[in-house]
């Protein structure tokens, strides 16, 4: 293991030629001064600066440990489902396999492929190329997350991850007729969402309106097919076979895992960025965004999720949602540890810090999916109630 090196602060976004007059700053949004936001950048970068000097030992056998856990989890539910026809093994085997997936999907492969190791020097935790148990290719995720989403965050026109092209869910967004079946796209992407993240690169509604063509997105799609199969194979052909008289139940069981953690990491991510209080940005307010306002627009654009400890790493640590934000490239076991920090911080300068319980933040998510299923809807109006 090496040891950690000092890196830069991520590069905000850079400016744009604009055909107007830039449209006020976010930091007008919440009465602050270029001073005041600067001063803000300054402390949360001390923060980062901070725990990159602190990151050792403890932070590589929590992620290996992890691993093991997670590992373990599967190994177990795999070897239950060789006798699934047995209910009491079918259930077993099927919260060991979501187990073992959330913590795949969530606190190893989200937080792995985000950087958050990649310091340690080790092959096995390396961003650029580390796969995880999803149909999404491991490079198409980095490139829609990592890079389309972080930089743009809550950017409209821009962050492709406000309704994943197929959800209605800013008021700012213009209503069409087909919004009308917003509760049922959030469903279907619910229940499917490991299928929806891997389509998410195709920007399937800029093919539709012409802006890109099929040929352009055929590598993409040939990838998209490996990666899937191998999935596929792997959980409804090779070890329901295994299972021999047990295949039916082993496939099913297989299904429900991952459905069980498609419907867990729906509900963890659209809380973090979706629930009342979460705010949108034009394009306009974001043009020449210096490296502090790009901080605070993470703040707004984030919501974080009461829990405990065991909540928060099934969460990936994503119930840190703010922390996540401002601070990608750090291993998320940290978050929890400046959250207090952050909270003050932003207290100090009058900001928002939106934090609530996951029934709380979840039943603002759907009031807003179904709200914002009709034409009109104002921002004030799905804060009410």
């Amino acid at each position: 293991m090496t040891s950690p090196r000092l890196r830069p602060p991520l590069p905000a976004l850079r400016p744009q030629e604009a055909e107007h007059e830039p449209m006020p700053r976010p930091a007008c949004r919440h009465r602050l001064t270029p001073e005041q936001v600067e001063s803000f950048g300054a402390e949360l970068d001390a923060i980062r600066m901070r725990v990159l000097a602190d990151l050792g030992a403890e932070d590589v056998a929590y992620i290996r440990r992890l691993i093991r856990w997670q590992r373990g989890l599967e190994i177990a539910g795999r070897g239950m489902l060789q006798a699934a026809l047995l209910p009491p093994l079918w259930l077993g085997g099927v919260t060991a396999l979501a187990l073992s997936k959330i913590l795949d999907n969530m606190e190893i492969g989200h937080n792995v492929m985000h950087g958050q190791y990649d310091w340690t020097g080790d092959p096995t935790l390396a961003s650029g190329t580390f796969e995880w148990d999803n149909v999404c290719p491991g490079d198409q995720w980095r490139h829609s997350h990592n890079f389309m989403h972080h930089k743009r965050t809550n950017i409209l026109g821009q962050d492709r991850d406000l309704g994943y092209g197929v959800l209605r869910i800013s008021p700012d967004q213009e209503w069409r007729p087909r919004d009308l079946g917003n509760p049922v796209y959030a469903f279907l992407l619910a229940a499917l969402f490991q299928w929806g993240v891997m389509a998410h690169d195709l920007e399937i509604e800029r093919i539709q309106s012409g802006e890109r063509r099929w040929d352009e997105v055929r590598p993409l799609i040939q990838s998209m097919g490996r990666k899937a199969g191998r999935q596929v194979l792997k959980d409804y052909v090779l070890f329901p076979v295994l299972s021999g008289p047990s295949f039916l139940a082993n496939l099913a069981a297989n299904a429900t895992a991952n459905l069980v953690r498609n419907l867990w990491a729906f509900a963890i991510i659209f809380c973090g960025h979706f629930p009342d209080g979460v705010e949108e940005f034009a394009r306009d307010e974001t043009i020449g965004e210096t490296r502090s306002e790009w901080y605070l627009r993470q703040l707004c654009a984030s919501a974080n999720i009461r829990g405990g400890p065991l909540f928060h790493i099934l969460s990936g640590n994503l119930s840190h949602q703010i922390e996540h934000h401002l601070f990608p490239d750090l291993p998320a076991r940290r978050y929890a540890q400046i959250a207090t920090e952050v909270r003050a911080i932003c207290e100090k300068y009058g900001l928002p810090y939106n934090s609530a319980g996951l029934g709380r933040q979840f039943g603002s998510v759907i009031r807003k999916i179904f709200r914002l299923a009709l034409p009109g809807q104002k921002k004030d109006e799905l804060c009410e109630g």
